[in-house]
């Protein structure tokens, strides 16, 4: 066992763990943190992504000890009891169906957005093609990430 001290959500936090331990395990189990999600354990299907240092990470198969810098997730998107644009765009345009990899799309187009404001359709198809959603909203994601780019750029 080591400390490892994880930056998630402006907060520094100092955790006493085996530094193979996978990022996803330490956010959920000692952080309390539920926005990633356990999905296929091998960083396939996107429901664990977390921001490092503007990079959306597969949290499951990132050891902690290794993840180093800025920690975003899903908790640390809102600013100030405000909704992050994209958060607000996802409730706009319906999206959620099941859920469950809303966690991985929203911080995966955070990302993306933050990188590229205004993507093109083909853009956010290459940015989002690693995050799985077995209900099939895909083409409600994209509209919500066309929506909150607009927005940002009024």
């Amino acid at each position: 066992m080591s400390v490892v001290s994880l930056r998630v959500n402006g907060k520094t936090h100092e955790v006493d763990i085996d530094p193979t331990t996978p990022l996803l395990y330490v956010l959920r189990n000692d952080l309390g943190l539920q926005g990633p999600r356990f999905g296929c354990g091998l960083g396939q299907c996107g429901s664990c992504t977390v921001i490092v240092d503007g990079v959306a990470t597969r949290s499951c198969i990132t050891p902690a000890s290794r993840a180093g810098g800025e920690i975003t997730t899903l908790e640390g998107l809102a600013k100030d009891g405000q909704l992050d644009p994209l958060q607000q765009a996802w409730i706009d345009e319906q999206v959620p169906q099941c859920g469950y990899c809303q966690n991985g799309q929203i911080l995966t187009a955070r990302a993306l957005l933050d990188r590229n404001p205004n993507p093109t359709d083909a853009e956010i198809r290459e940015g989002m093609e690693g995050v799985l959603c077995r209900c099939m909203t895909y083409f409600r994601i994209q509209a919500a990430i066309k929506r909150a780019a607009r927005e940002a750029g009024e």
